[in-house]
């Protein structure tokens, strides 16, 4: 018998991993990427609670690891640079944290020796029946498949395309977010430097054992009307939101303006009634953002493959059992993790001065506080807050990348 088929569509974090386990579970999967080659670069992204498990599970916690950040400390400062107050390496960076470029890579090297990669393409349609999913590229020739998976982010062409418009899934937190590589002008050392003003957050950390940096800037604002692919005018809303704050912002700006990854989007959520729509499924920011502001955007991804690849071998690949287990399964989780998105934002960028003062003040009087263990282990309840299961032995041994 021939195996079944799965599409895939997105070759960043959520879709690697998904055919990572589908591969290992004896479906043929190609996964198809707009980008012309796994994208280096970006931010760091962070691991909590069970999506180590599923890490260890896959055999590439160690080269995780072998990459980690190590990443200390964030420390608030004011326009001047002075020190205000500090909050600890796992309140930001997680249990285990890696740049998002790294991770693509080990992802990409354990899966594409036995997964097709299709690269500098994209899905221009969908069509589904009983049997299958006809589906249509911008470049390559038309294909069947079993199945269809939109891993393709928070502006998921696959949901577009199988759910309906963004517009009735994206829900705005009232705040964008631009990050980039820039030079560690400040000779940092693992470490970062945050500065805010009401609405407004501004940072650097270093990055790559100090040799660069990555610069952020967070904002309140109103839904803004802009092209997503016009970078020149990204650029200059973040340089007219920061202009005049002080601290080293006119520096990062500067590298922002020649930065080779610039990045910049609202900060929202994905929320939908159900995760998959016939043969079609969706995994990770495409299916369930939670914003950049819960932490646990990585998690949920590597979490959601493995719950999704696992509910189809264990259901033997009758796919609408398995995709109502996989919204059964991750809904606590994702709600758990959006919610923690929502609530961070107020102490990640402080709408006034008063509450700036009192969250520097909190992060003061934390190593005194009786209570402190409850307040540090929350974000790790919420990333635990889901079941690994442990789902029938897949057909083939990984690959780990060496």
């Amino acid at each position: 018998m021939s195996k079944k088929t799965v599409l895939i569509s997105g070759a960043s974090v959520a879709g690697p991993a998904l055919a990572f386990w589908l591969e290992r579970y004896g479906y043929a999967v190609t996964v198809v990427e707009r980008a012309p080659a796994p994208r280096p670069g970006g931010y760091a992204v962070d691991f909590r609670g069970a999506s180590l498990k599923v890490l260890d599970r896959m055999g590439l916690l160690a080269a995780v690891e072998a990459e980690a950040t190590q990443m200390g400390d964030m420390i608030y400062v004011n326009k001047k640079g002075k020190k205000l107050a500090t909050s600890p390496a796992g309140n930001i960076s997680g249990e285990l944290e890696i740049l998002r470029g790294d991770l693509v890579e080990i992802l990409y090297d354990a899966t594409r020796a036995r997964v097709e990669y299709v690269f500098d393409d994209s899905i221009t349609s969908l069509r589904q029946d009983a049997t299958g999913v006809d589906v249509t590229f911008e470049r390559g020739t038309s294909r069947r498949f079993d199945l269809a998976v939109g891993a393709d982010g928070l502006h998921s062409n696959v949901r577009g395309l199988a759910f309906g418009p963004e517009k009735n899934f994206l829900h705005e937190l009232g705040y964008y977010a631009s990050v980039c590589t820039v030079e560690n002008h400040l000779g940092l050392n693992h470490t970062g430097q945050l500065m805010n003003s009401p609405g407004k957050t501004v940072g650097t950390y270093s990055a790559r054992d100090n040799t660069e940096a990555k610069a952020l800037f967070y904002f309140a604002s109103e839904s803004l009307d802009y092209d997503r692919r016009d970078l020149a005018t990204q650029k200059q809303i973040v340089a007219e939101t920061f202009e005049g704050e002080g601290w080293e912002t006119p520096k990062l700006l500067d590298g922002m303006r020649e930065a080779p990854d610039f990045y910049f989007d609202s900060v929202s959520q994905i929320k939908l009634d159900s995760y998959s729509n016939g043969r079609v499924a969706l995994v990770g920011d495409a299916g369930y953002c939670a914003s950049p502001l819960s932490g646990m955007g990585t998690s949920l991804g590597i979490v959601g493959a493995y719950v999704l690849a696992g509910e189809l071998h264990a259901a033997a690949g009758d796919h609408a059992k398995a995709f109502h287990e996989y919204d059964e399964v991750m809904r606590g989780f994702v709600e758990a993790c959006q919610k923690q998105g929502a609530d961070g934002a107020m102490w990640f960028i402080p709408g006034s001065r008063w509450f700036i003062a009192f969250r520097n003040l909190n992060f003061r009087l934390m190593p005194y506080l009786p209570w402190r263990k409850v307040i540090e282990e929350m974000p790790l309840k919420v990333g635990n807050k889901v079941e690994i299961r442990d789902y029938a032995a897949p057909t083939r041994q990984p690959v780990v990348p060496q």
